[in-house]
């Protein structure tokens, strides 16, 4: 394929666009952002090199010009969607900045349902990644650790916010596919689930309904699995 390096490389050394000609036509900001349009509007799947080229007007075989490889295409969104984070002056409070980074994870990736299936550790090198890693750890100055420690903390955060944001948007998927409510749902499972722990089966299944009867408040458990998850690296 047209453009493809022989050999490993990263996106981000590369030239904006390989080998020499007119001025390129379009930025890597410009495909990004076609690519996040697309990816936002019809999921994850719907964004190849044709869909892409096709939505900024040039040829697939063009597009390979700036974008070598797919994976490379998705690397450049990851970056895009990054940069959408606020990144405000420390507070000096390390637990509660690391908190109200979270919340903003949280919610791009709901902006972003796709952006889950995307995390990968490699994406860790972009220019807004790298911009958010520093910014967390000048959040950390105040936590007495070594900085190895603080990148396990920083990965620990993350990966409990895209766990959870993960199943949230499973959830609200599989509720719009459903041909009867959320509630209807829910209410029938309940029902069944109730049935089977009052067999007496269940005695540390009825002693936790009986405890704690619901509803879940889910942004509650959201919040403490990441104070739990703080509390490991507060000593």
């Amino acid at each position: 394929m047209a453009g493809r390096p022989a050999e490993p490389e990263v996106i981000w050394a590369r030239p904006e666009r390989a080998g020499r000609g007119p001025r390129p036509a379009f930025s890597r900001a410009d495909i990004a952002a076609a690519a996040v349009r697309i990816a936002d509007a019809e999921g994850i799947d719907a964004v190849s090199m044709r869909h892409v080229a096709a939505g900024l007007g040039c040829g697939t075989m063009s597009l390979y010009n700036y974008v070598p490889r797919k994976e490379d295409l998705y690397e450049l969104m990851v970056d895009a969607v990054s940069a959408e984070y606020e990144l405000s002056e420390p507070t000096g409070d390390w637990r509660a900045d690391m908190l109200g980074l979270a919340h903003q994870t949280r919610a791009l990736m709901h902006r972003h349902p796709w952006v889950p299936g995307l995390m990968s550790p490699v994406y860790g090198f972009s220019p807004n990644a790298l911009r958010y890693l520093e910014h967390c750890m000048t959040c950390l100055d105040p936590l007495d650790a070594r900085y190895g420690t603080k990148m396990e903390l920083i990965a620990s955060v993350n990966g409990v916010v895209t766990t959870y944001v993960a199943n949230e948007i499973a959830t609200a998927e599989r509720t719009r596919s459903l041909p009867w409510s959320a509630e209807q749902e829910h209410g029938v499972r309940i029902g069944y689930l109730l049935s089977q722990v009052s067999t007496g089966r269940y005695p540390r299944l009825a002693a936790a309904f009986a405890e704690d009867p619901g509803p879940i408040d889910l942004d509650a458990v959201f919040e403490r699995a990441l104070t739990r998850t703080l509390d490991g690296f507060d000593k």
